[in-house]
């Protein structure tokens, strides 16, 4: 018994990108009042927040278990 099967593939390369949302009303508002109000590190700050991120991920790569 032969089955005599067509396989049909279909390939898409990727999902159409969707519209960036437009910001109405309160959340119009929120956000521009957040952009205005931006805190500024120092020079001191920055480079604190980066020996801090460094030192999070040099503990999460010691908890990393590579499996091969």
């Amino acid at each position: 018994m032969r089955l005599n099967i067509q396989l049909k593939y279909v390939f898409t390369m990727a999902r159409p990108i969707r519209e960036t949302p437009v910001l109405k009303g309160e959340d119009a508002f929120n956000f521009e009042m957040r952009r205005l109000t931006v805190q500024h590190m120092s020079k001191e700050q920055r480079a604190e927040n980066f020996r801090k991120l460094e030192e999070r991920i040099a503990n999460a790569k010691n908890k990393i278990e590579w499996c091969w």
